[in-house]
């Protein structure tokens, strides 16, 4: 490792060690290595021991930074594998990250736009709306027409840390893969690049702009998700400006109860809203954790989402699209010999994978979780189970699939928390079964019809002349063709003439030489000089 990496590992150390993690290591093998530092190092000691263990969890990884403030937001909705004490902490860090001084978000704001706030906007807020790990948000109206909107700006000298702790997490990546063969599967040095990808797009607002509008255009006029406008007037690279919106925090259980919000058709909504994104679409906002979604007050009998932070959406090509819905339906069918199939065809494992065997280490893991309310099932479990299936089989991990498979977790931890007795298979299945449907069949082939009439129409005018080109082509050609064959006949003969020619020639030497044998010498120089005279004429005849 280079010093600055060996800083920051001993720097991720020394803070977790400040704030008793260590408590959180259980007792194996592998953890021998931090406990014994924990007692050779007996200067780091635990500087917070008066805090609950959550609250402890919670300020080290927001003083380590962006890349574990993500993964302590992921953890905060997984309530089936995370007690209260730890997930209601870390769902702090989703909007409630310590703030930096407002001053300087708005000397930031104000260099980006290129002059002073008061230019553009009045009743700037200089206390933040809220702060997350990248970015944090400001309130103010739009001077000309008093329209309130919110300012979001990045943290300051934040790349340099960012960098730091990827370049830590590619080094490890790439010591793991080497060092445990088992898990080169998992790819995790392609996983830390994609991650790394996603993480860094974040810091580019004028990409989040984009999503976001994107995002809006796909659900314009829908019922189920509204995404506020974006203000591309005063956006660009560090700031971003937006609509402002009035929501309840899907996360506010009691205030969506309290204002008589539908939790049933909310949860079934955020099911579709994601299908919808995934296979409608093909582009889905990734990093739906609570902090990032709200449901409108104004109509809680027909609630709608509300998303915001774009920064961070995934794509699926159409192989990817149909190959997961296939296994979703096969899934929902309890089909394992479909997925077993599937997984072999896409080259997820091997070919030579023994299916029987597979579909039955499937079937394990799968049918527990079927004919019970969501609330009884521990997709985490679920997932480990699917793990240990994958190492036997050498299944690898797919890179494009792990924002996809994030989502599902976000999508999974609100469920719980909105409507525990959603039947998500139930809810997605008929989705599904229309997509299907419209991929394949006479569905798909209208579709396709439809999506190419455009194109077949602007050419329409021009098919006469592209026909008659066409058979003036095509009449050439032939008449080329007529040429090369009447010129491969013309060779052929020529060819035959020459070999007649050099076999006349032959036989005139030949008998030149028995006459001159006999004494015949006048006779044997004709038949020699004619003979030699066939020969070039033969030769003459094969150059042609």
């Amino acid at each position: 490792m280079t010093p600055s990496e060996l800083k920051r590992l001993y720097h991720i150390i020394k803070v977790q060690l400040e704030y008793g993690l260590d408590e959180l290591l259980p007792t194996h093998e592998l953890t021998k290595a931090p406990l014994l530092a924990r007692k050779s190092l007996f200067w780091i000691k635990n500087k917070h021991s008066d805090k609950p263990l959550g609250d402890r969890l919670r300020l080290a990884l927001q003083e380590l930074g962006p890349v574990w403030i993500k993964f302590g937001q992921m953890m905060s909705t997984r309530r089936d594998l995370f007690p209260p004490h730890i997930a209601d902490p870390l769902a702090m860090l989703q909007d409630k990250v310590a703030p930096f001084d407002g001053e300087l978000a708005k000397q930031q704001m104000e260099k980006a736009l290129g002059g002073p706030l008061e230019n553009w906007f009045t009743d700037f807020d200089i206390t933040p709306l809220a702060s997350a790990s990248i970015a944090q948000v400001h309130t103010a109206k739009l001077k000309e027409s008093g329209r309130e909107i919110v300012l979001k700006v990045i943290r300051p000298d934040i790349r340099p840390v960012i960098d730091a702790d990827l370049k830590l997490m590619h080094r490890m990546a790439r010591i793991v893969a080497k060092a445990q063969p088992d898990a080169r599967r998992l790819k995790p040095v392609e996983v830390v690049r994609e991650y790394e990808k996603t993480l860094l797009d974040e810091l580019d607002l004028r990409r989040e702009a984009a999503n976001a509008i994107q995002l809006r255009r796909n659900f314009e006029g829908s019922e189920e998700l509204y995404v506020p406008e974006i203000i591309t007037d005063y956006s660009n690279e560090t700031v971003m400006c937006s609509e402002r919106i009035y929501g309840i925090q899907v996360s506010d259980i009691d205030g969506l109860k309290a204002n008589g919000t539908n939790m049933k058709l909310l949860a079934e909504r955020g099911v579709s809203v994601f299908f919808t994104q995934v296979f409608r679409d093909s582009f889905f906002h990734a990093d739906m954790h609570p902090g990032n979604v709200f449901v409108k007050p104004e109509h809680p009998e027909n609630p709608q989402w509300i998303g915001l932070d774009c920064g961070i959406v995934g794509t699926l090509n159409s192989e990817d699209k149909r190959y997961l819905a296939e296994n979703l339906l096969a899934f929902f069918n309890r089909d394992y010999r479909r997925v077993a199939e599937l997984h072999v065809d896409s080259g997820w494992v091997p070919r030579e994978t023994n299916i029987d065997e597979f579909e039955f280490a499937i079937r394990m893991v799968c049918e527990p979780i079927f004919a019970k309310p969501l609330c009884e099932i521990s997709f985490g479990h679920v997932l480990l189970n699917l793990f240990n299936t994958a190492r036997r089989f050498h299944m690898e991990v797919q890179p494009q699939l792990v924002l996809l498979q994030k989502t599902l977790l976000y999508i999974e931890g609100l469920g719980r928390q909105l409507y525990p007795q959603l039947d998500l298979w139930e809810t997605a299945m008929p989705f599904l079964e229309e997509w299907m449907m419209n991929q394949v069949g006479p569905k798909a082939f209208i579709n396709s019809v439809k999506d190419r009439a455009p194109f077949w129409a602007e050419k329409l005018p021009e098919l006469p002349e592209l026909l008659y080109d066409s058979l003036k082509q095509g009449k050439a050609m032939n008449h080329r063709m007529d040429q090369l064959y009447q010129g491969y006949r013309q060779s052929k003969r020529q060819q035959a003439t020459g070999k007649f020619l050099f076999g006349v020639g032959a036989t005139l030497v030949v008998c030149s030489a028995i006459l001159l044998s006999s004494g015949f010498e006048s006779l044997s120089l004709a038949g020699g000089i004619a003979g030699v005279t066939f020969w070039l004429f033969s030769w003459r005849a094969y150059r042609r």
